[in-house]
């Protein structure tokens, strides 16, 4: 029987140092060659998630740059949206390029732009906490205030400072439905990249917001909306630990899902970086009963061969 797992990846193992199309869609096809153990064999069905918090904010810098009356800046539900359309052109290409070098060019990729719904009244839209774009230093804060005042910027787990947004929490995804007969012709799917465009009702339709939608928790939904067997969170940082950095450092391994809401519930997870993966995959993990892992995109083939991660189980 195949088994069917939903792989999110983070932006930043999109963008390198160098942020041109051809760095990023060098990186993406690195990333497509490592992800190649998990359905080698024939027995697992991916589909594919990814982040977009570093490309909005650079590609905002951009619109701003050259804002006037004949070429504003677009709105950040619509820069959501082309983001995720160049990532999942990217994305797609990379895993066309892996399947043929792995012997495996009869599976269809398929890349599809959607839409999330949000809640308008989310709290989250009087509490910006999302971080995009590139970092920032203590000392670059004074001119980036100065040149941007509308912007709130935040301390990001002591890389430096970065432009936060409201992040709402995902009800569902809008084209869900239409990924059934995707998936049940055996395509590998990337879906609701960037967490989604962030949308709510609109009388009988949809209308975008200003936001952007952490995409581990966007994973989640999308994991539970495709019935996935596991959802497997890939960060730089790799595995989860307690106390990380620090001399009593725990690597946590085999996780319950009850033990794993407790140390949320005591925020022992960084909220900047971890604590939103972990909590997204303990999200999962509740409304399923299914199997989420974290662990780092290198750790993959261990994770294929011995199932090593941190994994969180009902």
């Amino acid at each position: 029987m195949v088994r069917r797992i939903v792989v999110a990846l983070g932006g930043n193992a999109i963008l390198t140092k160098d942020p041109s199309a051809k760095a990023q869609k060098k990186a993406l096809e690195v990333t497509a060659e490592q992800l190649m153990p998990l359905i080698k064999n024939n027995d697992t069905q991916m589909v594919v998630t990814h982040g977009n918090g570093p490309q909005v904010g650079n590609l905002l810098l951009q619109q701003l740059g050259s804002d006037s009356e004949t070429n504003p800046a677009m709105p950040l539900d619509t820069v959501g949206a082309m983001t995720q359309g160049e990532i999942g052109f990217w994305t797609a290409q990379a895993f066309i390029k892996a399947l043929a070098n792995n012997g495996l060019g009869n599976y269809p990729v398929l890349s599809v732009v959607t839409q999330t719904l949000v809640d308008e009244h989310d709290p989250a839209f009087q509490n910006a906490t999302k971080p995009i774009g590139p970092f920032y230093t203590a000392e670059q804060l004074p001119e980036i205030k100065n040149q941007f005042p509308d912007w709130e910027l935040m301390a990001d787990a002591g890389r430096g400072y970065r432009r936060v947004v409201p992040s709402p929490k995902p009800i569902e995804i809008v084209e869900a439905e239409g990924f059934a007969p995707i998936l049940e012709s055996g395509s590998l799917l990337i879906a609701s990249g960037g967490g989604g465009i962030p949308v709510i009702k609109d009388g009988k339709g949809y209308k975008g917001v200003e936001a952007v939608i952490d995409k581990d928790f966007s994973a989640a939904k999308l994991a539970e909306m495709v019935e996935a067997d596991e959802l497997l969170i890939l960060t730089n940082g790799g595995d989860v630990f307690l106390n990380y950095g620090k001399p009593d450092q725990v690597h946590l391994e085999e996780v319950s899902v009850a033990q794993m809401r407790q140390y949320v519930e005591e925020e022992r997870f960084a909220k900047g970086s971890m604590g939103p993966k972990v909590e997204a995959a303990v999200s999962f993990v509740e409304r399923t009963g299914k199997i989420a892992t974290i662990t780092s995109l290198d750790n993959v083939e261990n994770f294929v061969k011995f199932g090593s991660g941190t994994k969180i189980v009902p």
